[in-house]
C-alpha cells in the first residue's frame, strides 16, 4: 500500500484545475493498470483542488506510483483568466510508504460518526467511520473509506503520522531557513566578543 499526494502547492487557480484533471487521468491510468486506488482526503477549492491524498494497493503499485511522482505539466489555455497568456501549469505527485511506526492509541481520541456520502443503507445505519484526533499536536483526520471501524482506524493512524512526519519535516525545513538567513543578518558591529591576533 502507498499513499500518493497530488498538490498544486503555492501554485495559481490554474494549478488547482491541474489537480483535478491530473486525479481524473491517474484514477483511469490505474483502472488500466489493475491498481485500486481510494480517495482519502481532498482540500477542494473553487477550481478544483488544492491537493488529495490517495491510497493505492496492488501488485506492481511502487512501479506503478513511480511512473507518476514528480512535477506534472498541463499545458493548456487559462479558462479562468482567458487573457493571460501562460499556458503551461504544474502540479506535484508524491508517492509515501506507510509510516513505519504508528502513534499508539493513547495519543489519539477516537470517536465513531456516520459516514456520508453514497453507499446506499450500510452508509446511513452504521457507525463505521472515525474521527481521529492526535491530541499533543491538534492533528484531526475523519476517515470513511472503510466499511469497519477497526479498519478506518487503522487507515486514521496512518494519516496521522504522515502529518506527524510532514510536521516534523516543515519544522526541520524551518530551521534550515533560520540558518540561512543567519548569512544575511550578521550585524557588523555591536561584537558580543572581540579577538585581536598579534
Amino acid at each position: 500500500m502507498l499513499l500518493i499526494q497530488i498538490s498544486a502547492a503555492q501554485g495559481p487557480a490554474e494549478c488547482e484545475l491541474a489537480v483535478k484533471y491530473t486525479l481524473q487521468r491517474l484514477l483511469k491510468d490505474a483502472q488500466t493498470a489493475k491498481i485500486e486506488v481510494q480517495l482519502l482526503e481532498a482540500l477542494p477549492s473553487q477550481h478544483g483542488y488544492l491537493s488529495v491524498l490517495l491510497q493505492a494497493d496492488g501488485d506492481g503499485v511502487q512501479a506503478w506510483a513511480d511512473s507518476w511522482c514528480g512535477s506534472i505539466q498541463w499545458v493548456f489555455q487559462s479558462k479562468i483568466r482567458p487573457s493571460h497568456k501562460r499556458k503551461n501549469w504544474f502540479v506535484g505527485v508524491a508517492a509515501v510508504a506507510p509510516a513505519a511506526t504508528l502513534p499508539n492509541d493513547d495519543s489519539i481520541v477516537f470517536q465513531a460518526c456516520r459516514a456520508s456520502g453514497s453507499g446506499g443503507q450500510h452508509v446511513n445505519t452504521t457507525d463505521s467511520a472515525v474521527h481521529a484526533t492526535h491530541v499533543a499536536t491538534g492533528i484531526s483526520v475523519k476517515v470513511m473509506s472503510e466499511r469497519s471501524q477497526h479498519a478506518n482506524k487503522k487507515l486514521a493512524r496512518q494519516l496521522i503520522a504522515l502529518k506527524l512526519q510532514s510536521l516534523a519535516e516543515s519544522a526541520q525545513a524551518d530551521q534550515q531557513q533560520q540558518r540561512h538567513q543567519q548569512h544575511w543578518q550578521l550585524e557588523r558591529g555591536n561584537p558580543v566578543r572581540v579577538f585581536k591576533l598579534p
